[in-house]
C-alpha cells in the first residue's frame, strides 16, 4: 500500500487518487480559516471552552487549534484517498513542529516562521529537482494539467521562484507588523497573490498544454 501519493507518471494514480476540487480546496484553506477565526475571536472561545485557556492568549488558542484543524484534513484526506497529498504533508509536519514550539514556549516566533520554513522548502526542492533534471511540480499540478516536458521545467521554475518569494514576504510582514496583521496577511493576503500568480502562468500552460496539441493536430487532419 502507497501511504504518499503516487508518482505523477504512474498510471494508477489518476484511478485511485482523485478528489473532488472543492472538497481538495477546503481541506487546504479549512485550517487557515480556523487559525484565522480563532485567532480574531480567542477570548469569546475561551469563554465557550474555558479549556482552551490553558493555551495561552488569541495566538496561542490559535496555534492549538490550527495543529488540530491541520491533523484532521490529513486525516479525511487519508481516508478519502488512502494516501497523504506530499505538500500538505510537509507543511503539516512543520504546523506540528513549530506549533507545538510555540505552546510549550509561549513564543508565537515559531508559528510565525512556519510559512517561511516551508516556503523556503517547497521552493528550494523545486529548484533542486531541476537541478538534477527533475520537474516536481507534478505532484501538485498533474492532475490539472498534461503538459509537455519543457512546459513542466519552466512552470516549476517559476513556481520556485515564487515559493522563495512568498517565504521572503511573510518574513518582512511578521517582522514588521503586529500579530494580527500578521495572521489577517496570512489568510486573507497570501491566497489571492497566489491565485493571481497561477492565473498569470495560463499563457505558459496552454502553449504547453498536451490537450491543446492534440486538438491542433486532429483539426489539420
Amino acid at each position: 500500500m502507497n501511504i504518499l501519493e503516487r508518482d505523477p507518471s504512474d498510471p494508477q494514480k489518476q484511478k485511485k487518487e482523485g478528489v473532488n476540487p472543492l472538497l481538495k480546496l477546503v481541506l487546504e484553506l479549512g485550517p487557515l480559516l480556523v487559525f484565522f477565526f480563532a485567532n480574531a475571536r480567542g477570548q469569546w472561545l475561551v469563554q465557550k471552552f474555558p479549556a482552551l485557556g490553558e493555551l495561552g492568549g488569541p495566538i496561542f488558542v490559535a496555534t492549538g487549534l490550527f495543529m488540530a484543524a491541520t491533523a484532521l484534513a490529513l486525516i479525511a484526506s487519508w481516508l478519502l484517498t488512502r494516501t497523504l497529498p506530499m505538500m500538505p504533508l510537509v507543511s503539516g509536519i512543520v504546523v506540528l513542529i513549530f506549533g507545538a514550539l510555540t505552546l510549550y514556549l509561549q513564543d508565537d516566533i515559531f508559528i510565525k516562521m512556519k510559512p517561511t520554513i516551508v516556503n523556503t522548502l517547497f521552493g528550494g526542492v523545486l529548484l533542486g529537482g531541476l537541478f538534477f533534471g527533475k520537474s516536481l511540480l507534478g505532484y501538485v499540478f498533474d492532475s490539472a494539467f498534461s503538459l509537455d516536458a519543457e512546459g513542466w521545467r519552466k512552470l516549476t521554475f517559476r513556481w520556485g521562484l515564487f515559493f522563495l518569494f512568498l517565504a521572503l514576504v511573510n518574513e518582512v510582514v511578521w517582522r514588521n507588523f503586529s500579530t494580527d496583521a500578521w495572521v489577517t496577511f496570512k489568510v486573507w493576503g497570501i491566497m489571492p497573490i497566489t491565485l493571481l500568480f497561477t492565473f498569470s502562468q495560463m499563457p505558459l500552460i496552454m502553449r504547453h498544454s498536451l490537450e491543446e496539441k492534440t486538438k491542433e493536430e486532429n483539426a489539420g487532419k
